[in-house]
């Protein structure tokens, strides 16, 4: 069973925007779209590790800051023709509260 964490309130975390929930074992961007779902990510491009929190958000898609790959937020993986993938978490929405979970979802293949 894995454990969930209490982050924020969605209202919290701007629309088309995110928040970096700070770890150990490195950063994890947490989007929010403008249909309000939420998706959480490890915080960092599989290009170069650029920083995909401060990237542009759009559809359920947000674009690196660095080198503008774009990177799918449902599946973590980078959208054609670019390649790689960065590590999904578990992320849910329960009466306007966002909870994480640190255990590992698999990395898009």
């Amino acid at each position: 069973m894995s454990e969930w964490l209490e982050i924020c309130r969605l209202d919290d975390i701007p629309r088309l925007g995110a928040r970096v929930v700070e770890h150990p074992d490195g950063n994890i961007a947490i989007f929010r779209t403008k249909d309000d779902r939420v998706f959480a990510l490890d915080d960092r491009c599989p290009h170069k590790g650029g920083p995909l929190s401060q990237g542009i958000v759009f559809d359920h898609k947000v674009a690196c800051p660095l080198h503008d790959w774009v990177i799918d937020l449902e599946k973590g993986e980078a959208v054609p023709p670019d390649e790689g993938c960065t590590h999904r978490h578990p992320v849910r929405v329960e009466n306007g509260l966002v909870y994480l979970s640190l255990a590992r979802a698999s990395a898009a293949a």
